[in-house]
């Protein structure tokens, strides 16, 4: 276990950090070099690209950013999938003392120019496929440049060039991840390079990786589990990333069979549809060692069924958010069967407290709100100070999860933050998708919540009061398809005649409507 020690940090936080650890994210990726210069760092189908050759492409693209105007603090969004250029650019933008803006390729253009014009980009790199749902300039007029891939402009960024010499402090931030608010508008949380160094050491510790890792990412990198727990943990010991484009499942079977993969982070819903190829047997797994999981449950019957078709496999929940840059908890290997309802115990550099009403610890085994600690958390929000303060106390994290420690240090999470899904692992928070809604001319009110569903746990409901004639699924799917990312789009709808159920104080009755969204299921069953 390595050395810990409590700091100083943004200001006013003692945490508890790791004695000795790289000071930036482009310190790790030179240490990573230097380690393994002729093994492989990035591997996107018959694609390999060498540690030695990943430093020469960064340096160049650096150099040119900087040759191109981009200083210190600049921010440099990416709408970008699970492509090479993406960990090329994070990392060029990481030497220079950019902020990456990491951008998900499935939302629209109105998600797009919120994210762009908040975070004060001045330049996006795109995938041309996406062109369609990026803002016009004048939409952003902070955005001064905008380069689609393959194209010479992209091309001249991997032209010959020296990246200059520049100071990156530790807490200076790395980059800037957007998550859904309880106020309908995304926040910025703030990544340091603080964060991402103990982020990526506390999976390595945690799952106790090594050299010679291979991990196949087959979540968003331009989210925290992708970006983290893949690409950066394996950056930390000069591991082996196999990206993949987009989960399928047999997909996914092929490629960590031949790239012998020996480690993934995915959600429960990827697991179970890997168990329902009909010849998943077949499928050479054996250095399959770490099966990380997290966002969601994990069914005991997976478990289970895991645990008989790969012995070798331990499986590993991880507890932890955008703000909380990564891990917080994770299971022990092994575990999983003796605490199946466990996310697992606190990492050596995680500070976690359950707290009542008032934010009083409350004794081991007792249920309140679960407040987190650590360097990995986020300094706040970019620029929402109301969010930075009501979303964090005294450098503790405020969950919102409600859940317990017992005794023996094991954290269970009892209920999730408020209003929101789970769908397959993306988190779809209720009163953006009602927002959304509300502004269709059909629809006089509206409630969405989570329909229960046994592959990706829970999918987006629709409650919604119509105005006469009333608007058609189709219609109402169009309208959000148009303005909000494809997993957030309602799957189903259910229209009543009359009001939304309210209590005397006018506060509308969810639980109503899940209790609803259950008797239905129950009849069809």
């Amino acid at each position: 276990m390595p050395a810990t020690r409590h700091e100083l940090h943004y200001g006013d936080r003692v945490v508890r950090c790791f004695a000795e650890r790289p000071p930036t994210v482009d310190a790790m990726l030179r240490a990573a070099m230097a380690r393994n210069p002729a093994g492989t760092a990035l591997v996107l189908g018959q694609t390999r690209i060498a540690y030695a050759e990943l430093g020469y492409i960064v340096e160049r693209i650096a150099g040119n950013l900087a040759a191109n105007g981009f200083a210190a603090g600049d921010r440099l969004a990416l709408l970008l999938g699970n492509r090479l250029e993406f960990a090329y650019l994070a990392l060029a933008a990481a030497r220079l003392g950019l902020i990456a803006v990491p951008l998900n390729p499935r939302q629209r253009r109105p998600e797009t120019e919120y994210m762009l014009t908040q975070s004060g980009a001045k330049g996006l790199v795109f995938d041309p496929a996406l062109a369609e749902h990026i803002p016009p300039a004048d939409a952003v007029p902070a955005l001064e440049q905008r380069v689609a891939l393959g194209s010479a402009a992209f091309a001249a960024l991997l032209a010959p060039a020296a990246a200059p010499a520049r100071t990156v402090a530790e807490e200076d931030p790395f980059c800037i991840v957007y998550t859904s608010g309880t106020t309908g508008r995304p926040k910025g949380a703030v990544l340091s390079h603080l964060g991402a160094i103990h982020a990526a050491m506390q999976y390595e510790t945690g799952m106790a990786l090594g050299s010679g890792e291979v991990s196949l990412m087959a979540v968003p990198i331009n989210h925290v589990t992708g970006l983290l727990a893949n690409f950066l943990t394996m950056l930390r010991v000069a591991g082996t990333t196999v990206f993949l484009p987009e989960f399928k499942a047999r997909q996914f079977l092929e490629v960590a069979e031949r790239e012998r993969v020996t480690h993934t982070v995915i959600v429960p819903a990827m697991y179970n549809l890997c168990l329902l190829q009909v010849d998943f047997a077949r499928f050479d797994l054996r250095r399959w060692r770490i099966g990380g999981f997290g966002g969601a449950p994990m069914p005991e019957a997976t478990i289970a069924r895991l645990a008989a078709q790969l012995p070798q496999m331990s499986l590993v929940n991880i507890y932890g958010s955008t703000e909380t840059t990564g891990p917080v908890t994770l299971l022990p290997p092994g575990d999983v069967t003796q605490h199946p309802h466990s996310v697992g115990k606190a990492l050596p550099c995680a500070d976690i407290l359950i707290v009542d009403d008032e934010g009083r610890e409350v004794p081991a085994g007792t249920a309140g709100e679960v407040w987190v600690g650590g360097p990995m958390i986020v300094p706040g929000y970019w620029q929402n100070e109301e969010a930075t303060r009501t979303g964090f106390a005294g450098g503790y994290w405020r969950s919102g999860d409600i859940g317990s420690v017992d005794a023996e240090g094991y954290l269970r999470i009892f209920d999730r933050k408020k209003d929101m899904i789970n769908r397959a692992g993306y988190k779809v928070y209720c009163i953006e998708v009602e927002n959304v809604l509300s502004h269709h001319p059909g629809v006089v009110e509206c409630a969405v919540v989570g329909k229960p569903d046994p592959v990706l746990g829970e999918r987006v409901h629709a409650f919604v009061v119509p105005r006469s004639p009333p608007p058609g699924d189709a219609d109402l799917r169009g309208f959000c398809a148009e303005r909000l990312s494809d997993y957030k789009v309602p799957d189903s709808f259910t229209f009543l005649d009359q009001a939304l159920p309210r209590n005397a104080a006018g506060k509308l009755q969810k639980g109503t409507l899940r209790a609803a969204i259950q008797q239905e299921m129950a009849r069809q069953a």
